[in-house]
């Protein structure tokens, strides 16, 4: 919307507004907007959810007991609602009203809408696992298919649709219709591991902070002709336009972090992790560098891996690989605090995080 005020820069008066027509200045007022909404509105939304009593049963509750605090289970969830009305309100403000916003827009909202239907079955029916798995998985396939078939058919964006590009490689190493199959799975792996890694204080909102900021720079530089052509990756026009829905998602992370770091006042529930996971995906799909995800979220392949590992191991042998997962309460059974699971896991999606921009000049 504040991008219609760049039209205002031919009068000579008002020379200024030209700020409104760049990038780089839409994100930083996306990113300071969606902070400031999430800080003013956090404590509100702490109280209207008391108020509700939006507090899910533990899902550790029967399964393993040490992992149950009693204390946690009385802070409120779904705060996740608080992270997608920041996102949202400042990427309609700061954005440009093209159809890649509405991708990037409705997507968030949908996959928040699916996490809520999750915690509302966690809160009101006291179902520990919240919705059939099934369902959420279907609800997921359904939401990364549409955003990834409508990506077909804008202009900027069709022509790379079709091509699937590997790190320190600088050319498709494949191309055609069945590449859109792995970039909805991307959407969807991106979404689970993301809530999977949502059970200590901070640790998701900490590690989405970096995974975002990472894709934020690779879309400004496929988005910028000449950074694009001298690190040799795609130039898809329009994709700077990302930069600024990411600032957004940034800001609003950050914001939520000064209500949910330890001891959080409220949790994020899988209304955030799920909608913030798809973020990430999507954005990875938008710059064509889904293989970087592993990288780039690494702290998340590791929290998802774990359980993949875990789970079929224990069901053949009766053996666990790891002590519990995901992979952070192994951590915590090996006596690590939870403060220091959170900042060592930081100090990891950080390192991720510059490996992964390292990779952009290794072609």
């Amino acid at each position: 919307m504040f991008y219609y005020l760049s039209l205002l820069s031919n009068d000579p008066d008002l020379g200024f507004f030209r700020l409104f027509n760049y990038v780089s200045f839409r994100a930083g007022g996306a990113g300071a907007f969606a902070f400031l909404i999430v800080i003013l509105l956090g404590p509100a939304t702490v109280r209207l959810l008391k108020k509700f009593r939006a507090t899910a049963p533990s899902r550790y509750g029967g399964v393993v007991e040490e992992f149950v605090n009693e204390q946690k289970d009385k802070t409120p969830s779904m705060g996740g609602v608080l992270i997608i009305l920041g996102i949202t309100a400042a990427s309609i403000l700061w954005m440009k009203p093209l159809e890649l916003a509405w991708i990037l827009i409705g997507s968030t909202i949908l996959l928040g809408m699916l996490g809520f239907a999750d915690d509302f079955a966690k809160v009101a029916y006291r179902r520990r696992d919240g919705i059939p798995g099934k369902v959420k998985l279907l609800g997921q396939f359904l939401v990364a298919a549409a955003a990834v078939t409508w990506l077909f058919y804008i202009p900027e964006f069709a022509p790379y649709m079709r091509n699937l590009y590997l790190p320190f490689v600088n050319a498709p190493v494949a191309t055609g219709i069945w590449v859109s199959i792995f970039a909805v799975g991307a959407i969807m792996g991106a979404s689970n591991a993301v809530n999977l890694t949502d059970g200590k204080d901070g640790l998701s909102t900490g590690c989405m902070i970096f995974a975002t900021i990472a894709y934020a720079v690779i879309a400004y530089l496929c988005g910028h002709r000449v950074f694009a052509e001298y690190l040799l990756i795609p130039f898809i026009p329009g994709a700077g336009e990302a930069v600024v829905f990411a600032s957004a998602v940034i800001g609003a992370c950050i914001g939520f972090l000064w209500h949910n770091c330890h001891p959080a006042s409220m949790f994020m529930g899988d209304t955030g992790s799920l909608a913030l996971g798809g973020i990430i995906g999507l954005l990875a799909v938008l710059v064509r560098q889904e293989f970087l995800l592993f990288l780039v979220g690494g702290v998340f392949v590791m929290e998802i891996v774990s359980v993949m590992i875990q789970v079929p191991v224990f069901k053949l042998t009766g053996k666990r690989v790891f002590l519990c997962t995901p992979i952070h309460h192994h951590f915590e059974k090996l006596g690590w605090t939870e403060t220091q699971i959170v900042v060592r896991f930081w100090i990891l999606a950080g390192v991720f995080a510059l490996m992964a921009l390292g990779t952009l000049k290794l072609r």
